[in-house]
């Protein structure tokens, strides 16, 4: 049975996002080589990843090479850097949508570049994953909306950032249970709620 696996915010060939980031490259070359080594030291052929938006920053000349070297189906939820509409890039793609709900291991999650606090059916367990706030000030913002709803509301908000940048993804697409585990054991506002 495939598996599915989830990461935003690649940003393969954008130099900027290594100081943006305080990622641990050294050169985009080095970044570059390693997000495929990390994406195929995971993804089997038949497995589905689903790329919460920003996976590149280059032309399609450059990013098509790139996709026929990434093992698995890949599913794109469009993020704002994802502009290009070339169709030998988008044919690439299994599906390219901006929003998407899909079932994972019984449980629905609902997927977009940006994150929804009141995602559809987060009062009755639903999941949400997202990117496009990196590890910033609206991450953290982002966090503590979650906590604050699970105060309100009385049961855990299930959303969680898949930016590859995050230290649960640490640049490799994740499973759901590898991200509900990996965000949980960095959450603070789960630690000074405890």
């Amino acid at each position: 049975m495939p598996k599915k696996f989830y990461i935003a915010d690649w940003h393969y060939g954008h130099t900027n996002v290594i100081a943006f980031d305080n990622r641990p490259f050294l050169s985009i070359e080095q970044m570059n080589e390693t997000l495929i080594r990390r994406w195929n030291g995971v993804v089997e052929s038949g497995d589905i990843v689903y790329v919460l938006g920003d996976m590149f920053w280059c032309s399609a000349s450059v990013a098509i090479p790139v996709l026929q070297k990434l093992n698995g189906q890949k599913i794109l939820i469009k993020g704002n850097h994802d502009r290009c509409n070339d169709a030998r890039f988008l044919k690439k793609f299994v599906k390219v949508n901006e929003y998407l709900e899909v079932e994972d291991g019984g449980r629905k999650v609902v997927l977009c570049h940006y994150p929804i606090p009141c995602f559809k059916n987060h009062f009755y367990g639903w999941y949400h994953l997202y990117g496009h706030v990196h590890n910033s000030f609206e991450a953290n913002m982002m966090e503590h909306t979650k906590y604050l709803m699970q105060e309100l509301y009385g049961h855990q908000c299930l959303m969680f950032n898949v930016g590859a940048m995050m230290p649960w993804m640490d640049y490799t697409p994740r499973t759901l249970d590898q991200i509900i585990g990996g965000a949980d054991n960095n959450n603070p506002e789960r630690e000074t709620a405890s």
